[in-house]
């Protein structure tokens, strides 16, 4: 599965991922109704951008009262504007803070991955937004063998 991976550290701030992401949803040049935000660090001038993980939890997914959210082909979580009811319960699910609410059609709207082809990760200069194969890693099992290893010890005594 391919995923977005985001470099804090690359990011200049340059806002070309919101353009070009409010661009490939809407048709028009507005950051406000773009997917991907650059969060500002005044005291550090530092920048990091900001989107949907595309979380396997899917918090937003189950929330929904109505099923508008569905996985894509591409492995995103997409809301489905015609189902959608504008009630807002995935925009409170959501941890990340990374499902907005539009105002003009009330509608909830979020990542979705751009069909496959971030536009976001396209125009990034310093790429401080890669879009990667990522594997799935197993981070528990080390975890949960260091855990036990004292317990097997304790039952061998």
């Amino acid at each position: 599965m391919r995923v977005l991976k985001i470099i804090p550290e690359r990011c200049t701030g340059c806002m070309r991922c919101e353009l070009a992401c409010s661009y490939e949803q809407t048709g028009t040049f507005q950051p406000s109704k773009a997917v991907i935000r650059v969060s500002s660090f005044e005291g550090h001038t530092s920048y990091a951008p900001y989107t949907c993980p595309q979380c396997a939890e899917a918090w937003c997914l189950t929330a929904c009262p109505v099923e508008a959210i569905g996985i894509s082909p591409a492995g995103a979580k997409e809301v489905a504007d015609d189902i959608c009811v504008g009630c807002k319960l995935c925009t409170i699910a959501c941890p990340y803070g990374t499902v907005f609410y539009d105002p003009d059609s009330h509608k909830a709207f979020k990542c979705d991955l751009c069909g496959g082809k971030p536009a976001c990760a396209t125009v990034c200069p310093t790429q401080a937004i890669l879009y990667v194969e990522a594997g799935t890693e197993d981070w528990l099992a080390s975890f949960a063998a260091e855990r036990a290893l004292p317990a097997a010890l304790a039952g061998a005594r």
